[in-house]
C-alpha cells in the first residue's frame, strides 16, 4: 500500500499538475479517505467547485487510477494528490469495512476474468473449429477497431492542445507588447505580479512549462543590480519571442514543445530513436537546488564528460515538491563513475536520463580541452546561434582567476591579460579562492553572470557549487 514520491513524479504529465495537486493533499479537501489491504486499493473523495465531490480510486499494485473529474490529463491532480498523500500521511487512510459499489464497478472492469469453458469440447455438440476462428476474426476486428479509435482521440486531443498553445502565445505576444508600450521600468518594480497573471492564464491555455518559466524572471531579475535589471528584462522577454516564433514553426519539434507545453516521460526519451546515448566516464560537477514559485523544488546535477575531445556537459533534472522536504542527494560533487546517459533530442543536448550506472573511478585532473583563451564565452555563443531561447549555458573557462573589484564584488578574470576578458560572478566567493591560479573552471553563464560549478587548481579540484 506504499507510495513514494518519486513513483508520483514519474506518473504526473508534467509540474504543473505536481504544482496543482501539491495544494489538495490538504486533509480539508478530502471529506473521505480510506483503503483496502487485501484489494490494494486506496480511494476518496475530494471536494471541488462542484457541489458533488470528485470520486477517486487507485490501484496500489500497477498504479491503475480512475477520477470522476474532467480533466483531460492522466493522471489528473486529484489523482496525484491522493497518492501523495498515501506516501507522505498514509495514516490519512481508514481501513474500510466494505468497499463503495463505484469503487466495486471500477474494480470489476479493469478485473474481469475470462471464464474457463465447460461446454463440450469442440466437435461434441459445442462450437466447431470453424465457429471458434470466426470468433476470433470478429475479436481482432473489434480489437483493431478500437485501435483506432484510441488513436483518432489521441490526435484529436494533440490538436486541441496545439491549438490551445497557439492562441496562448497569441496571449503573450500581446502581453510582451502591452508591456513595452507600458515601459521597462514599471515591468522590473511590478514583474513579480505581473508575470504571475500571464503565467496563471498560460496554464489555463496548456502552455505550462512556458509559464513556469516566465514565473521564474522576477527571481532572475532581482538576483542583479537594480540599473543592470532592464537590460536583463529585456533579453528574457526576447528570448520569449524568439521561442514563440519557433514553436509556431514546428510546433511538432519535441524540444520546443518540452519548453512550451510538457515534456516527455522517461519512458517516452529512452524509446526515442533520436535520442543520442553517450557511455563515457562522467564527473560530478556539482547541482544546484532551486524553490520555484509553484511550490516544486528544481534539483540540477551538472556532469562533465570525461573522454570528450571538447567539454560535453550532461544535465540529470529532477523535481519535487517543496513539502517534502529536502531529500538525500544521489551525487557527491567531485564523483566520477562510469555510465551511459541518453540525452533528450535537442539543438544543444543537454538534459539526459542516466540508464546505466557502472563502477566508480578514481579521481584525477581534468583532460586538457583546448580553451579558446580568446573567447571563453565561444560555447555559450555557439549556443545561442543554435537555440537562442536557452538561459543557462555551461562553460568551461580557460585559466584564471577570482577577483574582487572596488564594490566587494566578484569577477573571473582571464590569467595574463589584466585588461581583457572579465566576467561576473554571481554568488559571494570564498575568500580563500581569491587570486588563487585556476587551470580551468567550470561554471554555468547566463548572459550576465557566472554561477560557478567547479574549478581545477595546482591545489586539486575546488568545489564551489
Amino acid at each position: 500500500m506504499e507510495f513514494d514520491l518519486k513513483t508520483i513524479e514519474a506518473l504526473a504529465p508534467d509540474q504543473a499538475s505536481l504544482s496543482a495537486a501539491s495544494r489538495l493533499t490538504k486533509q480539508s479537501n478530502w471529506p473521505r479517505l480510506e483503503k483496502s489491504e487485501q484489494l490494494a486499493l486506496l480511494w476518496g473523495e475530494c471536494q471541488g467547485s462542484g457541489s458533488n465531490p470528485y470520486r477517486v480510486v487507485v490501484d496500489t499494485g500497477d498504479h491503475g487510477y480512475k477520477c470522476t473529474c474532467p480533466s483531460r490529463k492522466f493522471p489528473c491532480k486529484h489523482t496525484l494528490a491522493l497518492m501523495w498523500i498515501a506516501a507522505t500521511t498514509p495514516a490519512s487512510f481508514a481501513a474500510a469495512g466494505s468497499t463503495p459499489e463505484w469503487v466495486n464497478d471500477w474494480l470489476g472492469r479493469r478485473r474481469k476474468t475470462s471464464p474457463q469453458p465447460t461446454g463440450p469440447a469442440p466437435g461434441a455438440g459445442g462450437k466447431s473449429i470453424g465457429e471458434i476462428s470466426l470468433d476470433d476474426e470478429s475479436t481482432v476486428v473489434e480489437d483493431a477497431a478500437a485501435v483506432e479509435r484510441r488513436e483518432a482521440a489521441q490526435r484529436k486531443r494533440t490538436q486541441d492542445t496545439q491549438s490551445a498553445v497557439s492562441a496562448a502565445l497569441d496571449e503573450l505576444d500581446q502581453w510582451i507588447a502591452d508591456q513595452l508600450r507600458l515601459g521597462l521600468a514599471g515591468f522590473v518594480d511590478n514583474s513579480s505580479d505581473r508575470c504571475r497573471r500571464i503565467a496563471a492564464r498560460l496554464v489555463d491555455m496548456k502552455a505550462t512549462a512556458l509559464a513556469g518559466r516566465i514565473d521564474e524572471i522576477p527571481s532572475r531579475l532581482m538576483g542583479l543590480r537594480s540599473e543592470e535589471r532592464p537590460d536583463a528584462a529585456i533579453r528574457e522577454l526576447g528570448k520569449l519571442v524568439l521561442l514563440a516564433k519557433a514553436w509556431r514553426s514546428t510546433p511538432g519539434d519535441a524540444e520546443l514543445r518540452r519548453l512550451v507545453s510538457t515534456s516527455e516521460n522517461r519512458e517516452q526519451v529512452l524509446a526515442n530513436p533520436e535520442a543520442i546515448q553517450v557511455e563515457s566516464i562522467w564527473e560530478v560537477l556539482g547541482e544546484k537546488i532551486e524553490t520555484r514559485r509553484d511550490g516544486l523544488v528544481s534539483h540540477s546535477t551538472w556532469l562533465l564528460n570525461l573522454k570528450s575531445a571538447s567539454p560535453q556537459f550532461a544535465l540529470l533534472l529532477d523535481y519535487f515538491p517543496a513539502s517534502a522536504g529536502r531529500r538525500s542527494n544521489a551525487f557527491t560533487s567531485g564523483d566520477r563513475f562510469d555510465a551511459r546517459l541518453v540525452f533528450y533530442p535537442a539543438r544543444q543536448p543537454l538534459r539526459a536520463l542516466m540508464t546505466d550506472r557502472k563502477g566508480d573511478v578514481p579521481s584525477g585532473e581534468w583532460p586538457d580541452f583546448g580553451f579558446d583563451a580568446g573567447d571563453p564565452l565561444a560555447a555559450h555563443v555557439a549556443h545561442q546561434d543554435t537555440a537562442p531561447w536557452l538561459t543557462d549555458c555551461p562553460v568551461m573557462l580557460p585559466p584564471g582567476a577570482i577577483l574582487l573589484d572596488d564594490r566587494g564584488a566578484a569577477w573571473w578574470q582571464a590569467t595574463g591579460d589584466p585588461h581583457g576578458i572579465a566576467l561576473p560572478i554571481a554568488d559571494t566567493v570564498n575568500p580563500t579562492l581569491l587570486g588563487l591560479d585556476l587551470t580551468a573552471t567550470a561554471a554555468l553563464w547566463n548572459g550576465s553572470r557566472l554561477d560557478l560549478l567547479a574549478a581545477q587548481s595546482r591545489f586539486g579540484r575546488l568545489d564551489l557549487s
